[in-house]
């Protein structure tokens, strides 16, 4: 009987110690495959603004509604629907006139009227004279025109679908050169970076009359590119 129960306690202790033992570490192989797509934008944003200044704010402010007015019907003329313009500043603030001599104040102020528009414009190959138009409306500041593709669900599903087959070359290659076999897919993720042609602040200044022809706008090319990082067993 004493003997049984040695035996039993030698089991327990065998069987504690081998659940104490590490398991051997997986071995994996970590990949970054990446696809790109290069597309022509068929859209773009852009802010358009009023800015005025008088010595009183009554007369900043209805000055600046009038200037205003009259860009948004010279988008409306230019087949811009009205809902792709929506109003997104609208700001008065005093403005501290200096004695330009002393630099001490004069006790006298002017004030500043801003309202900025923002605009969608469907038609790219009708921004150039869209521009004309609203700065010989009265628009006096047009900044950050940024270009993008309406859908891009398509041309994602096809960059997704060569980061993948672009991952799964790489991990070939570097098994193969390792000496290792390669095994299951453990784990994926993916992110997107559209990176955008911008073009910042053009026509600040004034904005009495258009231009001899239309504003030269380029759109160029975008280039839509996914990175997918996969991990791969070895053996």
């Amino acid at each position: 009987m004493r003997n049984k129960k040695i035996l039993i306690i030698a089991l327990l202790v065998v069987l504690a110690l081998s659940a104490c033992t590490p398991d051997a570490p997986q071995r994996t192989l970590n990949v970054n495959g990446v696809g790109q797509i290069n597309l022509v934008p068929d859209i773009a944003y852009l802010y358009i603004g009023v800015h005025t200044e008088t010595d009183r704010a009554s007369n900043a402010v209805s000055e600046n509604n009038t200037q205003t007015n009259r860009v948004i019907q010279a988008l409306q003329k230019s087949d811009v629907d009205t809902k792709d313009i929506s109003t997104f500043n609208f700001s008065i603030w005093p403005i501290e006139k200096y004695d330009p001599m002393t630099g001490m104040s004069t006790g006298e102020k002017s004030y500043a009227v801003d309202n900025t528009v923002y605009v969608t414009v469907r038609e790219l190959d009708k921004l150039g004279v869209l521009l004309d138009s609203v700065i010989a409306a009265g628009a006096n500041t047009i900044n950050s025109i940024q270009f993008d593709v309406a859908d891009k669900e398509a041309a994602l599903a096809q960059a997704r679908e060569a980061a993948v087959k672009n991952g799964r070359e790489q991990a070939t290659e570097l098994s193969t050169l390792a000496g290792v076999t390669l095994g299951e897919i453990q784990n994926i993720s993916f992110y997107d970076s559209v990176p955008y042609p911008v073009y910042d602040d053009y026509g600040k200044g004034g904005g009495s009359a258009a231009a001899d022809s239309a504003v030269p706008i380029q759109p160029g090319e975008m280039t839509l590119q996914v990175t997918v990082s996969m991990t791969f067993d070895i053996k």
